[in-house]
């Protein structure tokens, strides 16, 4: 599996596109969904952490007990609504969503809202 970034809206008949990670991991538990990226020393280049909810809504991140920054995407669908970089230990981040992706910082350097983000199985 790997998380494919295109540049441009769904309906771009040529778009750029790009692999983000393919070291996937999705949070499919309370535990998982709730221990998300805490304790852990770092990630690998190429990780995403995917959290997927049942329908869109705000969604709220924070970075409590996480030492190191990261990129975070907000989706609707494969729709990019917002992407924030989140501090270490500080950070907050909001946006409305039904899956949200946490990747390495800068991983999500080039991801704006309107472009679109999927998982590929390969």
């Amino acid at each position: 599996m790997r998380l494919v970034h295109r540049r441009g809206p769904p309906d771009d008949l040529s778009p750029e596109e790009r692999t983000v990670a393919t070291e996937i991991e999705i949070a499919d538990s309370f535990v998982s969904r709730a221990r998300g990226l805490m304790f852990r020393r770092s990630i690998p280049d190429d990780y995403a952490l995917v959290f997927q909810f049942d329908t869109p809504d705000d969604q709220d991140l924070h970075m409590v007990f996480v030492p190191f920054p990261i990129d975070a995407v907000w989706l609707v669908g494969t729709e990019v609504t917002a992407v924030k970089r989140l501090r270490p230990w500080i950070g907050l981040g909001r946006g409305t969503a039904d899956t949200i992706i946490e990747l390495p910082a800068g991983a999500a350097e080039d991801i704006e809202p309107g472009d679109t983000i999927e998982l590929v199985d390969e």
